[in-house]
């Protein structure tokens, strides 16, 4: 099932979190089991997320977009992650890539793709884990070899969200030791993707494994020198803006998890009477509320710094990853349990929530790797 076609004009333009919530129940929300049987966000939604300006309005306005502030980009992130976190996903590798390229981008890189990106012309995605290396930046193998004055590409790139779709890969390779970020067009010789179906959660997000052939870039394909700027500077940054929008994402989850509860047990009964009438389950939506609260909080705080440019959002953004997605696993489990039989199938949407919230506590950092990363924080400023 994928949604009603409607002329662009028709779509609403989303500046803030009242009008992204009109934009997911009317385009997204009703349609996201579809779009999971499916495997894919179909065109038509994603020509209408065009029309709502929503891929990237933290751009500024001569970039096409309106300078959104990262506290409402997170609230529009929640309400979309509330509706189908395979959407959800993708705008984040896309703001991944288009936020690198305001960042790090040199004037002609970002008047060649600033205004394609915030269109929604050119969809991003981002290329750092590899087969073997996973996510660790020090051990990928993909190179990047000088060439006739500008790089040719060689490696294998593994579950990049968007893959599939993406019209530009934000690539990070190995330069004479160090790691250098690159530009590389859909559409360049030596590009092959194939898609990877049926994963556990977000099962719409058109994940692939790219490999890169051979592949020849100009000189302007570089973001940054070549030198350790990529990966000190361009993952850090680039990788936190993710780490945010997952959170986010993770928030709309349980919102959603919430919501769905609260309908069924006002509605379903058992010996006569409501379910939200037993006390473990009022127990349950207490903890959902709390809960939800709570992430949000953590989320707005980190999205406050970042507009503050406070380097401490980095800290708080992974606080607000670990707490929101470790929350929304654990509701989505009661979510799935408050339903019963019913949690398990397809014509609820608790199950398709269930499955997504595993995969937040895997990317943009495991909830290991964060715990971790938390607890020296902590060991660091004691001893400041």
């Amino acid at each position: 099932m994928t949604s009603q076609i409607l002329d662009a004009r028709d779509v609403e333009t989303v500046f803030d979190r009242a009008s992204a919530r009109r934009f997911v129940d009317a385009h997204i929300a009703p349609y996201a089991n579809g779009f999971e049987f499916e495997g894919r966000i179909p065109e038509e939604l994603i020509e209408k997320m065009s029309a709502a300006g929503i891929w990237a309005p933290f751009l500024p306005v001569e970039l096409g977009g309106i300078g959104m502030d990262m506290v409402t980009l997170g609230e529009i992130h929640e309400e979309v992650g509330r509706g189908c976190s395979s959407v959800r996903s993708l705008l984040t590798v896309h703001t991944m890539a288009a936020w690198t390229v305001l960042r790090w981008g040199t004037p002609t890189q970002r008047e060649e793709w600033g205004r394609a990106l915030a269109s929604g012309e050119a969809l991003g995605a981002f290329c750092l884990t590899e087969p073997e290396a996973g996510s660790d930046a020090a051990a990928i193998q993909t190179s990047a070899t000088p060439s006739h004055g500008g790089w040719v590409i060689n490696g294998v790139k593994k579950w990049i969200t968007n893959g599939q779709r993406a019209d530009v890969y934000l690539v990070f390779a190995r330069v004479n030791g160090t790691i250098g970020a690159f530009l590389v067009p859909r559409r360049t010789p030596g590009v092959h993707v194939r898609p990877i179906p049926e994963i556990l959660g977000t099962r719409a997000s058109m994940l692939a494994e790219v490999t890169f052939s051979d592949v020849p870039l100009g000189p302007s394909a570089l973001l940054g020198p070549a030198s350790g700027f990529a990966a000190g500077m361009v993952l850090t940054g680039t990788l936190d803006l993710g780490r945010y929008s997952v959170a986010t994402g993770s928030v709309g989850i349980i919102q959603a998890c919430l919501d769905a509860c609260a309908a069924y047990t006002s509605r379903r009964t058992v010996g006569g009477s409501p379910l939200r009438s037993l006390q473990l389950i009022q127990a349950k939506m207490s903890d959902m509320v709390t809960d939800v609260r709570a992430a949000r909080m953590l989320v707005a705080e980190a999205g406050r710094l970042k507009d503050k440019g406070d380097p401490s959002t980095i800290m708080a953004t992974w606080i607000a990853k670990y707490f929101a997605s470790t929350a929304a696993a654990v509701h989505a489990s009661e979510a799935v349990q408050i339903h019963g039989a019913n949690g398990c199938g397809p014509e609820y949407p608790v199950a398709r929530y269930y499955r997504d919230a595993k995969v937040m506590e895997i990317i943009e950092g495991s909830n290991e790797i964060q715990r971790i990363t938390i607890a020296a924080e902590a060991y660091r400023e004691l001893n400041q």
